[in-house]
């Protein structure tokens, strides 16, 4: 293990033999750092934070802090990261909360560009990038893959889809379904994003059901009821399509359209 002279981390915290930290970092008890994970210069990781393999947590990022809910009470909460995440300058990432299941949950392989902030009782999937400064409120929802572009935000108990492209500067206030693009204040679906859907391994035929699935569901002038039958009569059975009704199905807060 590598620890600066300079850097102070609790007796009660619990690092792997291979953990790197830098100099004047901050390391509270509740830590626990999984292998070849690396924390940089001034960086806090505080709380019951849980953080997998192969990390890197850069300088004046801030990893489990309490967060910020004025309903919030000091109750036992937690953030758990899994691995081969990177962690850019000045990110936050927020403990939950007991109302909203108390976990913080983010996956692996992430990519928190500077200034990103992902708040309290968030799911965070697996390959998904946060450009600058982009925001999720509490109790937001990231499938796999999602790319947020800069200076986004997304709104408190939204969802957004596995393989969905937010578009920088976007104010998303209610669910993006999965595959989809979306931009602007407030966000609106502006098509397809296909690009993402190739390189992830998506066939011809995959990327063609999709994008007959987003004419019927969006330019059709049928309801969202009314087009989620007929979708499903038409393409059900594909993964890729069931999963997107299953998605629309769940939603709580409204579709962007």
């Amino acid at each position: 293990m590598t620890v600066h002279s300079t850097a102070v981390v609790h007796p009660e915290a619990k690092l792997d033999p291979t953990v790197e930290v830098g100099p004047y970092a901050v390391i509270g008890g509740k830590v626990k750092l999984g292998p070849g994970t690396r924390v940089g210069p001034h960086a806090v990781i505080e709380g019951d934070t849980t953080i997998g393999a192969r990390n890197r947590i850069f300088q004046f990022a801030s990893v489990g802090a309490d967060p910020q809910d004025l309903k919030y009470a000091g109750e036992a909460t937690k953030l758990v990261i899994g691995d081969d995440n990177l962690i850019r300058e000045f990110t936050t990432l927020h403990i939950g909360t007991a109302g909203g299941g108390g976990t913080t949950r983010i996956g692996n392989k992430n990519l928190f560009m500077a200034y990103s902030h992902v708040a309290h009782d968030c799911v965070v999937g697996n390959g998904c990038v946060l450009a600058n400064s982009a925001a999720l409120a509490g109790h937001v929802e990231l499938g796999d893959y999602v790319i947020m572009g800069g200076l986004t935000a997304v709104h408190q108990f939204t969802r957004i889809g596995k393989h969905a492209f937010i578009a920088g500067g976007a104010m998303v206030g209610m669910d993006v379904p999965p595959y989809c693009t979306a931009q602007g204040d407030r966000a609106e679906l502006v098509g397809l994003n296909t690009v993402g859907l190739a390189r992830h391994g998506f066939s011809e035929d995959q990327i063609a059901r999709v994008k007959d699935a987003y004419k019927i569901l969006f330019r059709s002038k049928l309801g969202l009821n009314e087009a989620l039958s007929k979708l499903q009569a038409e393409h059900g059975g594909h993964s890729e399509i069931d999963h997107l009704i299953d998605f629309l199905n769940a939603s709580k807060r409204g579709v962007t359209r």
